[in-house]
């Protein structure tokens, strides 16, 4: 476990890769303010500014307001998606953000939530999207994995 401007991070190892496709950020955000998390004005709105901060291209933003409460909202990027599910009655939203492309930043996107849903806790799992060749798929693989 890491650290990424004041973010928890686990980074994920990959081995024989060839190349970097994108990067994929699992992101929970917790003690975050219930009234934000269950707004679906709000998180389309953060949403929107998250992409943006990400560098990122937003062709569709679909939102789902729930009942009694909860907000689920995707974005559907050029470059991939971001996905957002709240549970305002405990402080929680999970976020799924995938971007592909060296102009992106997904990090980017998942602390501009953070500030956005007033999140004191936090934690991202970034998880590098690789290609392969023929030959680095019978490359050496540590044990331990």
């Amino acid at each position: 476990m890491g650290q990424y401007n004041g973010c928890n991070v686990a980074l994920n190892a990959v081995y024989g890769s060839v190349g970097v496709i994108g990067r994929h950020c699992i992101y929970e955000l917790q003690d975050a303010n219930p009234a934000l998390l269950d707004d679906e004005a709000y998180v389309r709105t953060a949403l929107e500014q998250a992409v943006e901060a990400s560098g990122a291209t937003l062709l569709q933003l679909v939102s789902h307001k729930f009942e009694p409460q909860g907000v689920t909202a995707i974005a559907l990027l050029s470059e991939s998606h971001v996905s957002f599910h709240s549970w305002p009655q405990y402080g929680y939203a999970s976020v799924d953000c995938y971007t592909c492309g060296e102009h992106t930043d997904p990090q980017k996107a998942c602390l501009l939530l953070k500030d956005s849903f007033q999140s004191d806790n936090d934690e991202i799992t970034v998880i590098q999207r690789n290609y392969f060749s023929e030959d680095s798929k019978n490359s050496i693989v540590p044990d331990d994995l």
